[in-house]
């Protein structure tokens, strides 16, 4: 009787862990095909440069040894719950007392000590390779500043500035190409995260940081601000533009230029520099040096408005100059309150910006 109990708790117990690590290595395998094929996903499981995969490995070691620890603790667990569970032929008598085994004691000294050492020294050689990789010559070199509620980018090297949509060539393993960023802030605590390129690194006042990345194939990554920065923070989106190495010198060619001059919208650029925009944006080649709203030098090249909470269209920009409210709630972008017919000047004078 007692050898088919003892049979019938091993099957549980093998059963048990068998399940626990199927769930754990399946799910981490679903998880990672699902965003694998997906584009603009905003998953660690799917990592397309240097830091991201050392992230991505670390994170997965991690998660294997916490996860046999959970799988020996809840073994035993079950197996103590089954084996000395209270029988009724011995409900009166008191169970053996142990006062103590050394070995025991110094297993469970020895081994959580040996498993915190290991973690520590994996993490500790992915932090170094993170955050001390020297600067290769031919590095493109980017500083983001952080602001409420939108990200501004200079190209140092290049002559550029632009918002919001951060343009970066791939870089061939062959050839690599990485992308350095110096991050700071303008206001407030902000944390640039675009998981498939790299952790997250937070932008403090004062305190600037450091971060790089060498994207392995062109597309667009989308990204996050990844600390509570105010009443627009989950608005504050990222949007990377991975871009082939001709492509990327045919956008700073772009972006070097100044603005168009068109007599045509001349009516519309004069209704920009005698307003209020001018007290917060930029337009090269105008009297507008604004430094509190994004660079509009080529807006309508951007995608997106507002820090990607809207398309950019005519219509959504036209939303945006009369009622920014409408699209982000609790923005820094007044209402300019124009008229009819100095609104759609305006309008044509912008979409101009290219």
């Amino acid at each position: 009787m007692r050898a088919m109990e003892m049979q019938t708790v091993k099957n549980i117990v093998v059963r048990t862990a068998s399940v626990a690590g199927a769930l754990l290595f399946c799910g981490l395998g679903e998880a990672a095909a699902a965003v694998a094929s997906s584009t603009g996903s905003t998953s660690i499981f799917a990592p397309e440069s240097t830091p991201a995969k050392s992230i991505l490995n670390l994170s997965i070691f991690v998660l294997v040894i916490t996860g046999i620890i959970f799988a020996v603790v809840f073994t035993l667990l079950v197996y103590s719950i089954l084996k000395f569970r209270a029988r009724s032929e011995s409900g009166n008598s008191e169970p053996a007392q142990v006062y103590g085994s050394t070995q025991i004691e110094l297993a469970w000294t020895i081994i959580p000590i040996l498993i915190v050492v290991v973690l520590f020294l994996a993490t500790a050689r992915v932090l170094h390779a993170v955050q001390d990789a020297p600067m290769p010559a031919g590095a493109v070199e980017v500083t983001v500043i952080g602001h409420q509620f939108w990200w501004e980018y200079r190209y140092p090297q290049l002559g550029v500035v632009t918002a919001n949509e951060l343009h970066i060539p791939v870089s061939d393993p062959a050839h690599p190409r990485p992308t350095f960023l110096r991050l700071l802030s303008a206001d407030t605590d902000h944390s640039f995260w675009i998981p498939q390129l790299a952790g997250k690194t937070d932008l403090v006042p004062n305190h600037p940081s450091n971060m790089w990345m060498d994207q392995q194939r062109t597309g667009i990554f989308l990204g996050q601000c990844a600390q509570y920065c105010g009443t627009q923070h989950a608005k504050m989106l990222l949007r990377v533009s991975v871009d082939r190495p001709e492509d990327f010198a045919e956008w700073i060619r772009e972006q070097q230029r100044t603005a168009v001059t068109d007599e045509r919208v001349a009516a519309g650029k004069r209704v920009f520099e005698t307003t209020a925009c001018i007290n917060c944006h930029s337009i090269n080649g105008t009297v507008a040096n604004g430094r509190f709203g994004p660079d509009l030098t080529h807006l309508m090249s951007r995608t997106t408005i507002a820090a990607g909470a809207a398309v950019n269209t005519p219509q959504n920009l036209r939303l945006w100059i009369q009622n920014p409210e409408a699209i982000k709630r609790g923005s820094l972008m007044p209402a300019m309150q124009l008229s009819e017919s100095d609104l759609d000047a305006l309008m044509g004078y912008l979409e101009t910006l290219r």
